[in-house]
């Protein structure tokens, strides 16, 4: 029976590699086969890979490498090692390390198909219990945020830490982020979960027009008012008010909010007495909140009582190791949408991806895959799908980062690393390109690990 399912396949020694790839395709993989690690850290950067089969012991960039490469950029994916040096300590390292089996040279045709049989059959349950349990996420409402980036990951454990607290969260961060992804989270795994969850964008709506929707009214209060309303505050009750741009929020509304945060009531327009409310208020910015407290925009009192815990959410630019698995989440978002059977984006679409600063972030990176999306006529989206602006964009050396220019330094460290990285972390090679020598080249490498620089 025909196999499925995308292999990596990595060795320095030409008869093997030539043999593991001609008897994985009569296995019906779909193969791509690389002579040497620096190659193969290329394409694991490019391709989507489901099982990498590689050698341990190679130049530059051996099997170690690519296992910690393959598994932090394909999370899912599945690595076998295969080895003409077999030990117990190396084979203990590899299985500690993640592999999901260990084969010595030489070996067995038969032995390497049966585990990679296992290997892919692993992957596809997996798969398959992810897509359930997305389905039945989905199902039931809940979000869920696609991320690698150690920051996020640190956030997203800070709010599942909290949200049981019911204390007042602060979310920072610019337009298309995900503020209130992170939002839904927290309401999701607090105890209110069961409760209504209601969001409003402050700066949405003319000052009249938000009064109304967040404190209701009563019959009477105005002309056209022939009943009661009730406001958003009021329908959360038991629940989650999200309150999205909150610096847009008018100053003398402000302190309407500061107490109902205090006092736990809430009083309609036009009424005479308050009503109780438990509520938990979730607020969000694009904006500085300390430039907003300074000129007058945010209330210090309210800034400080909805300052309980703060999350600064990072733009798509600082996180760009985010883009493959945002890529692949939207692609699947917007076929299962339009019906089609769009699995892959072309390694030159992703490179442009891949060196854009995203100004939109990932609101703008999910709108160019649902165009690319619904204009390719087959199951990949290439370069010729991108938004005129990004097809016809001119190769830029130079990027700000979050609205910031890089210094000079900054630039030197980071085409160092870049340059290391090409040559596989052979230093002596490295400093040959730079022009620089091998002391010199040493000492920069030891000034940025001293310094936390990446």
């Amino acid at each position: 029976m025909a196999q499925t399912g995308k292999l990596l396949i990595v060795d320095d020694e030409e008869i093997a590699l030539y043999n593991l790839e001609h008897v994985m395709k009569k296995e019906g993989y779909d193969v791509t086969t690389a002579s040497t690690g620096t190659e193969a850290l290329k394409l694991i950067e490019s391709k989507n890979i489901d099982l990498l089969l590689t050698d341990l012991r190679m130049e530059n960039v051996d099997g170690m490498q690519l296992l910690n490469a393959c598994r932090q950029r394909h999370p899912d994916s599945e690595v076998i090692m295969i080895t003409g040096y077999a030990t117990t300590e190396s084979a203990v390292k590899a299985m500690k390390e993640g592999a999901f089996h260990y084969i010595a040279k030489p070996f067995r045709l038969d032995e390497v198909r049966k585990v990679v049989s296992e290997a892919m059959e692993k992957i596809r349950l997996r798969q398959e219990n992810k897509q359930l349990r997305e389905q039945v996420e989905a199902y039931e409402g809940k979000v869920k945020i696609i991320t690698q980036d150690p920051e996020m990951r640190r956030l997203m454990d800070l709010v599942r830490q909290v949200a049981p607290t019911d204390c007042s969260i602060l979310i920072e961060g610019a337009s298309g982020t995900g503020k209130e992804l992170f939002a839904r989270v927290a309401h999701q795994s607090s105890d209110r979960c069961n409760g209504p969850y209601l969001a409003v964008n402050c700066g949405a709506l003319s000052q009249e027009l938000l009064a109304n929707e967040l404190f209701g009214h009563d019959k009477e209060a105005f002309t056209g008012a022939t009943s009661h309303k009730k406001g958003l505050i009021e329908s959360a009750s038991g629940g989650t008010l999200f309150l999205d741009e909150i610096t847009e929020m008018p100053a003398d509304m402000q302190v309407k909010l500061l107490r109902v945060i205090q006092e736990k009531e809430v009083l309609r327009v036009g009424a005479t007495k308050p009503l109780p409310v438990d509520i938990r208020v979730i607020a969000a910015t694009n904006r500085d909140l300390k430039l907003a407290v300074a000129n007058g925009t945010l209330r210090n009192d309210l800034y400080f009582r909805l300052n309980v815990i703060t999350l600064n959410i990072p733009p798509l630019a600082r996180r760009k190791d985010d883009i493959p698995l945002l890529v692949r989440h939207f692609l699947q978002k917007s076929s299962a949408r339009m019906r089609k059977e769009v699995t892959n984006v072309t390694p030159e679409m992703l490179d442009i991806l891949m060196g854009y600063d995203f100004p939109g972030n990932v609101r703008e990176l999910e709108n160019i895959i649902e165009r690319g999306t619904a204009v390719t006529s087959g199951d990949t989206i290439e370069v010729a799908h991108l938004p005129d602006h990004l097809r016809n964009r001119e190769s830029q050396p130079y990027h700000k980062e979050s609205g910031v220019i890089p210094t000079l330094e900054e630039q030197e460290r980071k085409y160092i690393h870049w340059v290391m990285n090409e040559v596989g972390g052979n230093q002596t090679l490295a400093a040959r390109t730079l022009g620089i020598n091998r002391s010199s080249l040493w000492r920069k490498l030891k000034t940025y690990e001293d310094s936390g620089s990446r």
